[in-house]
């Protein structure tokens, strides 16, 4: 185990990955900036990130045609073959947009986490080549070595969800006020500048709009940025690290790549004074 934890710190501080990871996430993330594209391939009707749904696929796929090959049902071991290569292209397309907004040690993990993807989906695609050539022999042995690269792939894709959050709601461990909480009086608040304040530990947004208050937790459920640094645009935030766009009534996500609703607090004004609780 000490071993394997040591070659993950090396990848982790491996800094010559992010001469070929920079440009690549740049090009990338220019690609997924139509809203539309970063709704979808973010999963925000899933209200969770869509690459984790996806990858079962190719591996259910993958998996079950390496069985099928040695119980000897070669078509059927085909179609399994065929049907991973068809999953691995969405599957790619919507990891590579969560990839996209990574940094640091999480960009180099999960470059080579898609880079051990993207070889052995090419292994896929010559077993398949080779098997409807006759050679069927090839065909199985180029699909074995796929299905290793496709375990160590996910080894690394365990390690980037579990160990470095990736992909992680980061509003997700807050203790949510379940009394009111006084947050100080009305005229404290300059209207239409979100300010910061502390709900039972918790960080949280509060805007004064006139006499109505609306609060989000200022951590961002993507990756964590603070809300309050953000724009405000046509009734939502902007979060001032990658964009995503909460509505300041509801919380829900009006545009990627956040897929998980920001948590809303409801507010009241008595005797001048501003109250917050967990909605």
């Amino acid at each position: 185990m000490a071993s394997i934890e040591s070659l993950l710190s090396k990848l982790e501080q491996w800094k010559e990955l992010d001469r070929w990871s920079g440009p690549l996430a740049a090009k990338v993330e220019a690609a997924v900036s139509p809203k539309p594209v970063r709704n979808l391939l973010g999963g925000k009707s899933l209200g969770h990130p869509l690459h984790p749904a996806l990858v079962a696929v190719p591996i259910g796929a993958w998996g079950t045609a390496a069985v099928l090959d040695v119980c000897g049902y070669d078509d059927a071991a085909d179609a399994a073959v065929a049907t991973g290569i068809l999953g691995a292209l969405p599957t790619a397309a919507a990891g590579l947009h969560d990839w996209s907004y990574t940094m640091g040690a999480e960009r180099r993990v999960g470059f080579v986490h898609a880079a051990a993807n993207s070889a052995a989906t090419l292994l896929y695609v010559g077993s398949l080549v080779s098997r409807w050539a006759g050679h069927r022999g090839l065909g199985r042995c180029l699909s074995f070595a796929g299905l290793g690269l496709v375990g160590a792939a996910g080894f690394l894709g365990g390690h980037l969800s579990y160990v470095q959050g990736v992909g992680v709601n980061r509003a997700g461990w807050r203790e949510p006020a379940e009394a009111w909480v006084d947050v100080g009086h009305l005229d404290d608040y300059d209207d239409g500048a979100p300010t910061v304040v502390e709900v039972d530990g918790e960080p949280v947004m509060v805007l004064r709009d006139g006499d109505e208050i609306r609060a989000l937790h200022n951590t961002c459920s993507h990756l964590g940025g603070p809300l309050a640094e953000g724009e405000l645009r046509d009734g939502c935030v902007v979060c001032p690290w990658h964009g995503s766009e909460f509505d300041l009534r509801t919380g829900a996500v009006q545009a990627g790549p956040a897929s998980v609703p920001q948590p809303r607090y409801e507010a009241e004004v008595s005797d001048g004074h501003v109250r917050l609780r967990a909605a």
